[in-house]
């Protein structure tokens, strides 16, 4: 049975973005196969990040503990426009999130709307300490499809534990405008997600969130499982009861990722992310972007997107996935839940 995601997704499958989707798994499927990599399609979906700023400092993000070494900035509304008359007929899905408070982005709902008008899908993720009274019909009237949530506790204190600098209050508080804004627009607005991120300090937490979701409206709750930058040895972030952790530890006494690096991505095949400033990455868990591969509109996206550079790097993930750094920390073909 499909979920609202899915059913608005394919609603905007027209006969292109259907026929590029199944150039791309056609190939990708033969590349599994046989290591013959020979790219076809274009995206399906792009991650593009509004803005590298954040208000918050949590313990596990570059953006909140400030440790780029790329520069900060905000997306302008033209790189979108420009990048969407190139790839807007094939591109089924924008997700308006890779690093930073997407709402620091001035022009965050603009960005939005150039979305909605080339009937794309669209989310966000945000920690919602910037959904007002103000702006909230707004965020109801630029066609987003999806909004996700960081709630990641119940009670301030576990909240803050991780959210550090956040306040529980306005994330609930900003939910709640949003549902109210849903409800006098009935057929406009996004689904709303509370996405809680796992960590020791707040999975007791867990059925909280289950009925804390519930009694406000929203319309799923989403557990997500924390990526840990030191975690050989342990972390105090990682959750004790193994199903919620990325991690486990082996008869060394050293933890590792639930990952069998098989010698795939089909998230990196079908999709890329484009930073704030044009940079062409080919997963979202380059996060410092190490692996640029072009700058747009520098350069078109389908000059990048075909181009030696990009076609070596998807050979090295179907030849030698663990080799890679950024694959090393990752959950594609992992049984973990996110």
């Amino acid at each position: 049975m499909m979920n609202r995601e899915d059913r608005e997704l394919l609603k905007k499958l027209n006969p292109k973005r259907l026929a590029n989707l199944a150039k791309l798994y056609a190939s990708f499927q033969l590349a599994k196969r046989t290591s013959y990599i020979h790219h076809r399609g274009m995206p399906f979906s792009l991650s593009v990040e509004p803005t590298t700023t954040c208000n918050l400092r949590c313990p596990e993000c570059p953006s909140g503990l400030r440790s780029f070494s790329r520069p900060t900035g905000n997306m302008m509304g033209e790189t979108l426009k420009i990048l969407l008359d190139e790839v807007g007929e094939t591109l089924s899905y924008i997700n308006f999130y890779f690093q930073g408070e997407p709402f620091l982005n001035p022009n965050f709902l603009d960005l939005v709307r150039t979305s909605s008008e080339h009937n794309i899908f669209s989310s966000t993720s945000t920690n919602a300490h910037y959904i007002t009274e103000k702006n909230v019909d707004e965020i109801i009237d630029s066609g987003l499809n999806k909004m996700i949530i960081s709630i990641d506790g119940t009670t301030q204190e576990t909240y803050e534990s991780y959210r550090r600098g956040g306040r529980l209050e306005k994330v609930l508080d900003g939910t709640r405008l949003l549902i109210e804004a849903r409800k006098r627009h009935p057929k406009k607005g996004p689904e709303i997600v509370f996405q809680f991120l796992v960590v020791k300090p707040n999975e007791h937490e867990i059925p909280e969130v289950f009925r804390l979701a519930e009694e406000i409206g929203v319309d799923e709750v989403k557990l997500k499982t924390a990526q840990l930058y030191d975690f050989e040895d342990g972390n105090p972030l990682m959750p004790e009861q193994e199903e919620y952790s990325r991690y486990n530890k082996g008869s060394d006494g050293k933890y590792r990722l639930k990952n069998s690096y098989d010698d795939s991505c089909w998230r990196m095949w079908q999709g890329c992310v484009l930073t704030w400033d044009g940079r062409v990455v080919p997963c979202c868990f380059d996060k410092d972007a190490h692996h640029s591969l072009g700058k747009f509109p520098d350069a078109s996206f389908q000059s990048i997107w075909r181009s030696k550079a990009y076609n070596d790097f998807r050979k090295a993930v179907f030849t030698g996935r663990d080799q890679i750094e950024i694959c090393r920390n990752c959950t594609e073909g992992t049984k973990v839940f996110a």
